[in-house]
């Protein structure tokens, strides 16, 4: 789709049309995509919520580029070691891979959505948090059918969803996880979003909510504290800048690892003299993958890190985009990992399991100190083109999450594309060895030269979740693109 005003772009079309909704009441484009937040806790409830954090991007319009860091923390202040409970494993299976992720009690760290919310509302915002949470507890009262794409991740997370009575309670009422069509109705959730409109942050942070979450955890094997919940904060970072092909990326820096390492990619991607190809790409994602060492994780949260890297090298996830009338950009990504199958009752609250998820603790668990922001892939961005946006976008899809946005940037800069286009393009990743390939991908030189490939047979949400936005620095056409992947949508306002 297309227009010259304002759009938004997401994983589900309910969130998608919140945020568009918003738009043509006459909100701004955070107006936007906090509206498209609160709902995809309803349409999305297993990617994001109330009990996950992330990260927001706000830039354009003639605003101060800001990013505002309310990613989860490592919990266990005032508790010892030995109070904790055991990692439960399962496993997912994408099709063609498998992942294994770990859940319970043990998994949760201190949420940061609400804090998040209400620092940007009151910031950027021009709308009342009483009256964005509005239509998205509406929608949880009421209850949201499943779609294919919440269906399908459902499935792959059932171990996770009966891992719990609560949970179970929730996700599978009759004794068998909802499918496709079936109503998801979650009253508490409702209730928890009108307590954020009309209490702000305060009860999850400090009040009968978070003693509720705190008091169920601990009962289960958790580490989350009152304490822990009472000193978090959202943090203002300043966004890494890297440029390429004339453009400007702003994206997320450190403590997160996902924006340093795309940034570095494209920078090794701009010294090729035109657009790179396949190989020259996989190049980029291996040596960005070799970068990712124990020294280079311990050393994410020191200060001037993100220079100093770039300058010596130099010389379950869902992200909301939006691009309001007047150029403002919001670039949003959320995660509840896969959730932890806490589901803790009273409070509408499935809290996460960051501190569960593999490719965030690679040095191993319960390695980082309490407090500790935890690092994360998520990567929203705007690249700039003669200091007008030209491209919001984020991906969901853990460490495939810069790989995606990597070559979504390339197919828009580099070839042209607009951004479904650019967003529906098959791709590739690199890990561990191994070339994990969409159909579409020309592989036969790569396993000519003995590169293990792995082929998948579709297009699958192993590959990300990109939402896409792109203004043409020349006509002002606005396009956007929702993957389909992940069952993303864009809407025009």
């Amino acid at each position: 789709m297309a227009r010259r005003g304002g759009v938004v772009a997401a994983g589900h079309a309910l969130t998608a049309q919140a945020g568009a909704h918003t738009l043509r009441a006459g909100g701004n484009a955070v107006d936007a995509a906090l509206a498209a937040m609160l709902t995809s806790f309803v349409a999305e409830p297993l990617l994001t919520g109330l009990g996950a954090g992330g990260y927001m991007l706000v830039a354009g319009a003639g605003v101060e580029p800001a990013l505002l860091d309310f990613f989860v923390e490592a919990p266990g202040r005032g508790v010892a070691g030995e109070a904790r409970g055991e990692l439960v494993p399962i496993d997912v299976f994408f099709g063609d891979v498998v992942q294994v992720f770990h859940v319970g009690a043990a998994s949760c760290g201190a949420y940061g959505v609400p804090a998040g919310v209400c620092v940007a509302a009151e910031r950027w915002g021009s709308v009342a948090l009483a009256e964005l949470v509005v239509p998205a507890a509406a929608l949880a009262r009421e209850g949201v059918a499943l779609n294919a794409e919440q269906a399908y991740v459902a499935e792959i997370l059932s171990a996770l969803l009966l891992s719990s009575p609560e949970c179970a309670a929730l996700w599978a009422p009759g004794g068998q996880v909802l499918r496709e069509g079936d109503v998801l109705v979650n009253g508490e959730l409702a209730d928890a979003l009108e307590r954020l409109g009309s209490e702000g942050a305060e009860p999850f942070y400090r009040g009968d909510i978070a003693d509720a979450v705190c008091r169920f955890l601990a009962d289960r094997g958790g580490t989350l504290t009152a304490r822990d919940l009472r000193e978090y904060r959202a943090v203002d970072r300043e966004p890494v800048r890297a440029s390429y092909r004339g453009r400007e990326l702003l994206t997320n820096p450190p403590p997160s690892a996902g924006g340093i390492l795309l940034a570095y990619s494209l920078a090794l991607l701009a010294r090729t003299a035109g657009p790179p190809s396949v190989s020259e790409i996989l190049a980029a994602m291996e040596a960005a993958q070799a970068e990712r060492t124990p020294e280079f994780l311990e050393d994410l949260d020191r200060e001037g890190f993100a220079d100093a890297f770039l300058a010596s090298r130099l010389g379950a996830t869902t992200h909301i985009s939006v691009l309001d009338a007047a150029g403002l950009a919001c670039s949003v990504t959320c995660t509840n990992g896969e959730g932890s199958g806490m589901v803790v009752p009273g409070t509408g609250l499935h809290v996460n399991n960051i501190m569960g998820e593999q490719d965030l603790n690679p040095l191993g668990f319960h390695r980082h100190p309490p407090g500790r922001r935890m690092p994360s892939m998520m990567a929203p961005s705007v690249v700039l083109h003669d200091d007008g946006v030209e491209l919001v976008l984020g991906s969901a899809g853990s460490n495939r999450i810069r790989s995606a946005l990597l070559q979504t940037i390339v197919a828009v800069i580099d070839h042209g594309m607009g951004a479904e286009e650019a967003v529906r393009a098959p791709r590739v990743h690199f890990e561990d060895g191994m070339v994990y390939a969409e159909p579409g991908v020309d592989v036969e030189p790569l396993e000519a030269r003995g590169q293990t490939v792995a082929r998948f047979r579709a297009l699958n949400l192993f590959f990300g979740g990109v939402q896409a936005i792109r203004c043409d620095p020349v006509t002002g056409e606005v396009t956007g693109a929702g993957d389909p992947r992940r069952g993303g949508v864009a809407v025009a306002a």
